[in-house]
């Protein structure tokens, strides 16, 4: 697939598109969540549009692990006045969301883009989604955020994986979903042991010939403090390096904290393993 339909926008995707990650919840993983100051959050997602992004990803509820889910009202008050000032900024918003009544609120207030932890499996959402022309993320997550991290398990979690992601792309497809419409996402620390993240992360080309474009998310993950031992605000360099790492196996869109540093990286190993080197892209953006 060369082309990924999000919304208002087409997105060609003949190099790896970076998203930037902008936090609404108080409880973010990584520390950068803004909550409900909004005036913070868009300079957030302004820095990161600036520094590159091609699409910016707003999640107003945190997946954590062990994370309780966040009211609906309580949900939709952290998100709709950020996405309101940023909609008209020329860039592809993602919402990140597994909520129906999230999602006819986020795209009625000019979303682009449906990033569904729960892969569309509520099927109130899915139907929200087929009568939209939004992009779409199917997300792969064994459990709840609950209780995820407590005993994952898989008979062979590559392909557990690949055959979860491809029945519910058919699900969309069903419902009315055009292919160029969805992408996948192996779902990285979601109901997942430090073992399954780098068996998927290095068999990655697996789930990518399975003919949908991937997201990779790993950024600042603990599976990477996992492996430097560093805690989650000195993990940079072990996020660019995962990104890196994912993009040479094939990955389509990587979901970063530090789209700068991300951009940098993609650039240098263009220039050196495809001989591209296009300043003026990498001045614009």
């Amino acid at each position: 697939m060369t082309e990924f339909h999000c919304g208002k926008f087409k997105l060609t995707l003949d190099r790896p598109l970076v998203m930037g990650i902008v936090n609404l919840t108080p409880d973010s993983f990584s520390g950068d969540g803004f909550a409900s100051d909004v005036e913070r959050a868009v300079a957030h997602a302004r820095k990161q549009w600036e520094a590159g992004a091609d699409i910016l990803d707003l999640g107003a509820e945190s997946s954590r692990p062990g994370a309780a889910p966040t009211p609906l009202q309580e949900e939709l008050d952290r998100l709709l006045p950020v996405l309101e000032r940023i909609g008209g900024w020329g860039v592809p918003v993602s919402i990140d969301t597994y909520k129906p009544h999230v999602m006819v609120a986020a795209l009625a207030a000019g979303a682009d883009m449906i990033n569904d932890i729960a892969a569309l499996r509520d099927p109130q959402a899915l139907k929200v989604v087929a009568n939209s022309n939004c992009g779409l993320c199917l997300m792969h997550m064994q459990g709840e955020p609950r209780t995820m991290q407590q005993h994952p398990f898989y008979e062979e979690v590559v392909m557990d994986v690949r055959a979860y992601l491809a029945e519910r792309a058919s699900a969309c497809r069903e419902a009315g979903v055009v292919g160029e419409r969805i992408v996948v996402d192996p779902g990285f620390g979601f109901g997942k042991t430090l073992e399954h993240n780098l068996a998927l992360l290095k068999n990655l080309p697996t789930l990518v010939e399975a003919g949908y474009p991937v997201l990779v998310g790993v950024s600042r993950k603990s599976m990477l403090g996992a492996i430097t031992g560093r805690s989650v605000e000195a993990r940079q360099s072990a996020s660019v390096a995962a990104a890196l790492l994912a993009a040479q196996r094939g990955a389509a869109i990587l979901r970063v904290h530090d789209v700068a540093e991300t951009r940098d990286a993609l650039a240098v190993w263009s220039a050196i393993d495809k001989g591209e080197i296009n300043v003026q892209e990498i001045l614009r953006n």
